[in-house]
């Protein structure tokens, strides 16, 4: 059957004269009185495209709802559905136009391309039966072949306008904002998926021992990362490849294979199958532990797949075409970092929430990203032209012409925009009754060093020392840690930069180091205490700064301090390299100012201890709402549980502003709470003078700030946080202010 279907492929025939001979062939093959073609249409209805032993006037009459009948059960469920009485099921529908009603046995299995259901394929008999598993396995095999049939758009000029099948229309999916902005431009998969050219098997002998050499090779390769302790493509920890062995090793995936192999498909063809199953049932599933383990089995499969093509991983930096939008499940922060930031315009997540690592740095990027978008890399094809919405979580692919235009027209609104907030770039940042306010940016490589200049910022207040580190494929050695401080520095000029020593550890892996296994990395080994259990990875970034900054003024910031002892601990590893470079004939800076992050609770009840050691302080809003509402960041389930806007949070950033100024130590904010106008002008409200910002936020928080009338907006803020009113979000009655002050959010 599969040698006779690849000739029906082949052969010069209309869409529809090659449908009609698959369904008979189908028939002929499977004893079957009756195979019916079903195709999912852009309304979401399952249209008859083609029959045989039905009534051939049915043939595009016969439309069903997408969860209507026994087809649309099979749609919906994404599964195979073999009855030996079709009629006694109780979602069976009568349609009397096909002619169906004497017909019993019924199998219809989904025909399905990366999880997504494009139509329903059916066999049917008089007799009361039920269809062997070969049967059935030989109905999904020719269902692949059907799929890439539909997805290549060769029935299109089938359908009527406004039904068209639903594998090439536009797709629109809404999702969480991760980072602002709109991007047009042309899928790129992170994952690519392998382009099969060749669907049926001629020698299956041949195809069992390609499978069985990739299998065996997978799983050696698997073996010797987990004997070396690497960190994988994606900085996957040891527990990721201790899952993806025990599911490598087995027996039920590889016997799935094979038998998929037995069916007459090719090695790759068979883990496509095998991995397009496993996506229908992981969309369809409740379980949240089942879904990641079925998210395990699919990475493997994709695993195994490149395997047998011998296909990189992803593309590389010469590969990534111009205009591209990144398509991931998942993606951690350095992976992004690895992209040519000149070519990549957007990115679309499966997975990652606005506070995760990763959107952090694609706003630090200036990229529009969206998140929280079900089976993200199933729903295009590398190419597809595709719009992503940063500022309200659309995206579409493969747009109208309508869109398109419209999405270009908003577009150039924003880039009208950007020129009127260029404009403001040399006014100086005060509010409407005279408060000054110091605008910073915050950055981490050196292409972000031209947003000094052109937002006319007061300095950095945040430099992500970290992301040097994350994109190198090594330790950077001290010449180059030092090559880049010192480029900083001079792109800043007279502007302060405040350095953070690194920040690794938890999603922030390196992919060159060995990763420890903790239950909670956002809770454990990381910032400052991986510095200090490792001094001399810290001192080598210290005498890198110390030098870079000789002759000069410099500021240098430690993350995730707990406790005040930790604090005189890194302190002390300033003094002991300044003693060293003094000894060693080195230029000293000027002026060294050394502060920390407040993003620990447990630092609020030590301030007035801390106040006396450190020069500035720096708040991490990020971490310490994460920390102080016990909410994983980058969880989607949680992280949007609670408000950053609401009393308790509100109430801890006032009191560190009121004991820093008390105490009179300069104190600024550098989480991405200062990054959106709402929460510039909360921070402003609470008394915050310095706040440190993504670069693609100064504009539209330096026009906020301009029309702000501070002491109007303290008056307001104060008695809401005084008040034992129980409300807790106090985001409402802001927007309101806002308002009816005329504040642009």
């Amino acid at each position: 059957m599969l040698r006779r279907l690849r000739e029906v492929m082949a052969e010069p025939v209309s869409a529809q004269e090659r449908l009609d001979k698959i369904v008979v062939m189908i028939a002929a093959n499977m004893v079957a009185e009756v195979c019916s073609t079903y195709v999912l249409r852009v309304d979401n209805t399952l249209e008859l495209y083609a029959t045989e032993g039905l009534n051939r006037d049915a043939v595009h009459r016969t439309v069903l709802n997408a969860h209507e009948g026994l087809v649309g059960l099979v749609a919906s469920e994404g599964a195979p559905l073999n009855l030996s009485d079709a009629q006694s099921h109780p979602a069976f529908s009568y349609r009397p136009e096909t002619g169906e009603e004497i017909y019993h046995s019924f199998l219809g299995v989904p025909v399905l391309r990366a999880g997504n259901t494009l139509g329903v394929l059916v066999v049917q008999n008089c007799a009361h039966r039920t269809y062997v598993e070969e049967e059935v396995e030989a109905l999904q095999t020719t269902a692949m072949v059907l799929a890439e049939m539909i997805a290549s758009g060769e029935l299109s000029a089938l359908a009527q306008p406004g039904a068209e099948p639903a594998a090439r229309h536009s797709v629109h999916k809404t999702g969480a904002v991760l980072s602002d902005g709109i991007a047009l431009g042309h899928v790129v998969l992170h994952e690519p998926r392998v382009v099969i050219t060749n669907y049926i098997a001629e020698d299956l002998p041949k195809e069992i021992k390609r499978l069985d050499a990739a299998l065996a090779k997978l799983r050696s390769d698997l073996d010797r990362m987990l004997e070396r302790g690497d960190v994988v493509e994606g900085g996957e920890h040891r527990e990721v490849l201790e899952a993806y062995r025990m599911f490598a090793n087995d027996q039920g995936w590889s016997h799935k294979l094979h038998e998929a192999v037995a069916t007459g498909l090719t090695a790759e063809a068979a883990v496509e199958r095998v991995q397009s199953d496993t996506r229908a049932r992981m969309l369809r599933a409740a379980d949240p532990y089942l879904r990641d383990r079925l998210h395990d089995l699919e990475d493997l499969d994709h695993r195994l797949m490149r395997q047998l093509v011998g296909q990189n991983h992803a593309p590389t930096r010469e590969q990534l075409p111009d205009n591209a939008i990144l398509i991931a499940r998942s993606m951690g922060p350095a992976a992004l970092l690895d992209y040519d930031r000149k070519r990549l315009r957007g990115l679309v997540l499966e997975e990652g929430t606005a506070n995760s690592h990763v959107s952090i740095v694609a706003r630090a990027l200036g990229i529009p990203a969206v998140g929280e978008v079900p089976n993200a890399p199933g729903i295009a094809d590398p190419g597809d032209a595709i719009i992503v919405d940063g500022t309200s979580g659309s995206i579409y692919v493969r747009p109208s012409n309508e869109i398109e235009s419209a999405y270009a027209e908003r577009v150039r609104f924003r880039a009208r925009r950007q020129a009127q907030y260029l404009a403001l770039r040399d006014r100086p940042t005060v509010t409407k009754d005279g408060q000054p306010i110091e605008l910073m940016i915050n950055a981490g490589l050196a292409i972000d060093l031209p947003h000094i200049e052109d937002t006319g910022c007061a300095g950095i207040g945040l430099f992500r020392t970290e992301l040097q580190f994350m994109v190198g494929q090594s330790l950077p050695r001290m010449n180059e840690q030092l090559a880049l401080y010192r480029t900083v520095l001079d792109a800043a000029g007279d502007k302060p930069v405040t350095f953070r020593t690194l920040d690794i550890g938890g999603d922030k892996a390196l992919p060159y180091m060995e990763t420890i296994v903790e239950e909670n990395p956002a809770l454990g080994w990381r910032a400052i205490r991986l510095g200090l259990d490792r001094p001399a990875l810290l001192r080598g970034q210290i005498r890198a700064l110390l030098r870079a900054g000789g002759g000069r003024s410099l500021r240098i910031m430690f993350p995730m301090i707990t406790e005040v002892a930790e604090f005189d601990q890194a302190k002390a590893l300033v003094e002991r390299e300044l003693t060293y470079l003094r000894q060693h004939g080195h230029a000293l800076p000027e002026r060294v100012d050394i502060g920390t992050m407040v993003e620990v609770p447990a630092l609020l009840y030590q301030m007035d201890e801390l106040l006396k050691r450190v020069d500035f302080i720096s708040v991490g809003s990020n971490d310490l709402f994460q920390f102080m509402f016990a909410v994983d960041r980058g969880n989607a389930k949680v992280s949007d549980r609670f408000d950053t806007l609401s009393a308790p949070i509100l109430r801890a950033l006032r009191d560190i502003i009121r004991k820093a100024n008390a105490a009179k130590r300069s104190v600024s904010l550098c989480g991405e709470m200062g990054s959106q106008p709402l929460g510039a002008l909360t921070l402003i409200a609470l008394g915050y003078r310095s706040l440190s910002l993504s670069a693609t936020a100064h504009g539209p928080v330096k026009a906020l700030i301009l029309d702000l009338d501070a002491k109007k907006a303290e008056a307001m803020i104060n008695p809401l946080l005084d008040s034992p009113s129980g409300t807790v979000s106090i985001r409402d009655r802001l927007k309101q202010f806002a308002e009816a002050e005329g504040l642009a959010l």
